[in-house]
């Protein structure tokens, strides 16, 4: 298995996109779009489409409204995709939950009957703690449960989350046990955090933001390459020996068979939505990567994706228990 693809740096450009400043579709099909996410409000999926209906709107034409659609780490948003009309009304905002929900169960729909239109980010995965935790690095976290056998008890969102991938592999790589709760979302996570039902969360910053910026918690690991830009205090899992990088993409499937004029609209709106100027402040922000890919592209991805965690999955023996 290519580990170093999987959980090693993606590296991604928007170069040569053709922006304009006109918008994507002057009148788009339909008068109003629905964005669902299987994660529960506050969760990172959840924040990031709202963001994105902000600055979308002017650009497509169209009204979004966001959906969450919660139930089987995304078993219910891909069957009500998979059975939605092909008229442009319904899209599904994509994490690796949507690949590792199809390869670890048996959904009614997987992610092989919805079509990816365009990805966007790959998204820096963090670890947090409450702010009187007396963790103050990833490795204080592994000595603990080195010391005290599943007694450390991590917080990720859904059962077949990259959270909870994430999570397998650091147990394996530091020859660790620590107990996994898993949740509906990322803003469910966090609250097991905040209310100490575990002692750690994994998670993104966008999903977090409110409660950093209030202090009522803490990053005190990174998983990336370099430390981000706006938490340059928080070191990455790397600089404490632990070989340890991922990248979660996020991204817009819909139904199968959409008409070739309506996947033309979202690549030509998403290309105008990452060079906003206001768009790009909020996600630089974040600490996200834009990694623009277009259908054809993001098709090619995520069948590949898909492959090497199922790789992934055998090797570490993982299922949804």
């Amino acid at each position: 298995m290519k580990k170093n693809w999987l959980f090693g740096a993606v590296i991604a450009t928007v170069a040569g996109l053709g922006l304009t400043s006109q918008p994507a579709f002057a009148k788009y099909p339909v008068s109003t779009v629905k964005l669902v996410t299987h994660s529960s409000p506050g969760g990172g999926t959840d924040v990031f489409l709202r963001q994105l209906s902000k600055y979308l709107t002017p650009i497509m034409g169209a009204n979004f409204v966001v959906e969450n659609v919660r139930g089987g780490g995304g078993a219910k948003a891909m069957a009500l995709l998979a059975n939605s009309p092909a008229d442009g009304s319904i899209f599904y905002g994509t994490t690796p939950s949507y690949v590792n929900t199809s390869l670890l169960s048996k959904p009614a729909a997987k992610f092989s009957d919805l079509a990816p239109i365009v990805n966007m980010f790959f998204d820096p995965q963090v670890v947090f703690v409450r702010k009187d935790s007396p963790y103050k690095r990833l490795t204080d976290v592994v000595e603990d449960a080195k010391a005290k056998p599943n007694q450390v008890l991590v917080a990720v969102s859904t059962p077949s989350s990259l959270d909870r991938q994430v999570m397998e592999q650091l147990k394996a790589v530091t020859k660790t046990e620590m107990t996994i709760i898993t949740h509906d979302g990322g803003g469910d996570a966090m609250l097991s955090v905040l209310n100490g039902t575990a002692q750690v969360g994994i998670g993104e910053v966008a999903e977090l933001r409110g409660q950093l910026d209030a202090g009522a918690i803490r990053l005190i690991t990174t998983y990336t390459n370099e430390r981000l830009a706006k938490f340059q205090d928080v070191p990455t899992a790397r600089e404490q020996g632990i070989d340890l990088v991922v990248r979660k993409f996020r991204g817009i499937s819909g139904p199968k068979n959409l008409p070739t004029e309506i996947v033309t609209a979202w690549e030509n709106g998403i290309k105008q939505l990452l060079a906003n100027p206001e768009f790009k402040a909020w996600y630089e922000g974040e600490g996200v990567i834009p990694a623009y890919m277009g259908h054809e592209e993001a098709t090619r991805f995520t069948a590949d994706f898909a492959k090497e965690m199922q790789a992934f999955f055998s090797e570490y023996n993982i299922t949804t228990d």
